[in-house]
């Protein structure tokens, strides 16, 4: 069984230099542990998941071009994420019609990085 992912959420990128807090915008009406649940809608760069700091992915077209101007030396350049929604979620739990958003999904950047969470606030309830 996976945890539900929550407001405050922690959150990592396989190629981010630091974690950050997932922020709900997907719905305002269910809440789980005191604080909003997510959905698999709340996916979107810079509004619910913000920047993980310095990207150091080749295949960011920034740091591509750090790189080739370092002559070839990685170079980490600022992180803007490229991201849709996440996946699987849970189908069989729906808040205000969107599959809930649990501990195992992943949001993938269109870049690469894989987002996942790393802590969830609502660690006492168990979902599918």
């Amino acid at each position: 069984m996976a945890n539900p992912v929550v407001n405050t959420a922690v959150c990592t990128c396989a190629f981010g230099a630091a974690p950050v807090p997932l922020t709900v915008t997907s719905q305002q009406t269910v809440f789980m542990c005191g604080m909003p649940a997510a959905t698999i809608m709340d996916g979107a760069p810079l509004t619910n998941v913000a920047t993980f700091g310095m990207c150091s992915n080749p295949a960011n077209p920034t740091v591509a071009a750090a790189t080739a101007a370092a002559l070839g030396v990685l170079t980490p350049m600022p992180c803007i994420p490229a991201t849709v929604s996440w996946v699987p979620g849970c189908p069989t739990v729906l808040v205000c019609g969107k599959p809930l958003l649990n501990n195992t999904s992943k949001l993938m950047c269109s870049y690469g990085g894989v987002i996942q969470v790393t802590m969830t606030p609502a660690m006492t309830v168990k979902v599918p």
